[in-house]
C-alpha cells in the first residue's frame, strides 16, 4: 500500500410526460467478546420541444450549510449528478446546463429524471457556468442538492439488510481512512469501494476533507450509495467498531501478511487506510488487529492510497465470493 499507502439563466420548460480471532497468521492476540453483530423514451424529442424564458440576473442560491452535514451539496459532473437524481435519497434543489452542449444519452436522462421529480433545470451560458463550478472538468452539468449526512458509527457495524433471496446479506465491510487529504484520492476511494460492495466508510472529521465537489465527481456517485461516517479521532472509531464485533485490518506496506492471506473476509470488518505520505500513524496502527501489505515486484516502492485501497477493497471482496 501506500506509504501514506456563464448571466442571466435559462430556465427549461418541463415536457408533460467478532468471531473469536486468530484466524490468520499475523492477528494480534486480544480478548473481544465472540458472537457476530447482528442487525444491521424517447427523450431526444423532449429536449428539441421545450421552449425558455430568460431570466437575467439570476444568481443560483447555495444550499445552506447545516450542522452535522459533511458537504456533498454541489454536485458536479455528469455521472455523478445522474446517479445524485436516481438515488433519489436528497433533495435537488436546481439543476444548470451549459446552453448548446452537443446531445449526449446521459444528458437526456439527467433532464427526464430532473422532469420526473419536478427540481428545475437551467440553462445557463458558459462563461455563467464556469463561475458556478469548482471542479476542473464539470462536464457542462452542476446539481445543487440537500448536503450529505453522516450516519452513527455504531450504523455502520450492523449487518446490511439482504438486497433479494438471491443475494443474502454479508457481514458489514467498511473502510476507515486516516488523514487522506487528497479529495481526488478520497473520491477516487469511495467509487472503488462502492463498486467493491463495501457497506459503510468513515473518515476523520479533523483530518480529511470535506465531500466537496471534487469528491462528488470523482466518487461519480459512490457517495450517494455509501453511508459515511465521521469520527473525531480514527484510533478511537476503531476501538469503538471493535466493541462491536469489527475486525480492523490495517493497509501497511511494512507489513508480514500479504493482503490475500487474511481469513477474514467473512467476518465484520473494516480495511483501514493511511495517508497519503506517511501511511497509517502509530495508534492507528496499534488498534488494528491484523495489518496486511500488497506485495510489490516493481523498483516503485510504494502504491497510491486510492490504487491500494481499490485493490484490496477487491481482494475482501473475491474472498467472500468464494466462501
Amino acid at each position: 500500500m501506500a506509504k501514506g499507502g456563464e448571466r442571466g439563466t435559462t430556465p427549461v420548460r418541463r415536457s408533460a410526460g467478532g468471531a473469536a480471532r486468530g484466524k490468520s497468521a499475523g492477528a494480534k492476540s486480544k480478548s473481544r467478546s465472540k458472537g457476530k453483530t447482528a442487525g444491521k423514451s424517447s427523450s431526444s424529442q423532449k429536449s428539441s420541444s421545450r421552449t425558455s424564458a430568460v431570466r437575467p440576473n439570476r444568481t443560483p442560491r447555495r444550499a445552506k450549510r447545516q450542522a452535522g452535514n459533511i458537504g456533498g451539496d454541489q454536485v458536479e459532473g455528469r455521472q455523478a449528478v445522474r446517479e445524485l437524481l436516481l438515488a433519489g435519497k436528497r433533495d435537488v434543489r436546481e439543476v444548470f446546463l451549459v446552453a448548446g452542449q452537443d446531445p449526449a444519452t446521459i444528458l437526456h436522462d439527467i433532464i427526464d429524471l430532473a422532469d420526473e421529480a419536478k427540481i428545475p433545470i437551467r440553462q445557463v451560458s458558459r462563461s455563467r457556468f464556469e463561475t458556478m463550478s469548482r471542479t476542473e472538468a464539470p462536464q457542462g452539468v452542476v446539481a445543487l442538492a440537500a448536503p450529505l449526512r453522516p450516519v452513527p458509527l455504531e450504523e455502520l457495524a450492523q449487518r446490511p439488510a439482504a438486497s433479494s433471496e438471491a443475494a443474502p446479506s454479508q457481514s458489514p465491510f467498511i473502510v476507515v481512512v486516516d488523514s487522506v487529504v487528497d479529495p481526488h484520492n478520497l473520491g477516487a476511494l469511495m467509487r472503488s469501494a462502492e463498486a467493491a460492495g463495501v457497506t459503510g466508510f468513515v473518515f476523520s472529521r479533523h483530518r480529511s476533507p470535506r465531500i466537496s465537489p471534487t469528491v462528488t465527481k470523482v466518487a461519480a456517485g459512490a457517495v450517494e450509495h455509501l453511508p459515511i461516517a465521521q469520527a473525531n479521532g480514527i484510533a478511537g472509531a476503531l476501538r469503538d467498531l471493535a466493541k462491536l464485533g469489527v475486525w480492523n485490518i490495517g493497509l501497511d506496506a511494512a507489513a508480514d501478511t500479504p493482503v490475500w492471506s487474511m481469513n477474514l473476509a467473512d467476518e465484520p470488518l473494516s480495511l483501514v487506510l493511511g495517508s497519503e505520505e506517511k501511511g497509517l500513524s502509530r495508534l492507528v496502527r496499534e488498534s488494528c488487529d491484523l495489518l496486511v501489505n500488497i506485495p510489490i515486484s516493481g523498483v516503485t516502492p510504494s502504491l497510491n492510497v486510492s490504487a491500494a485501497g481499490a485493490i484490496a477493497c477487491f481482494e475482501v471482496k473475491r474472498q467472500r465470493e468464494k466462501l
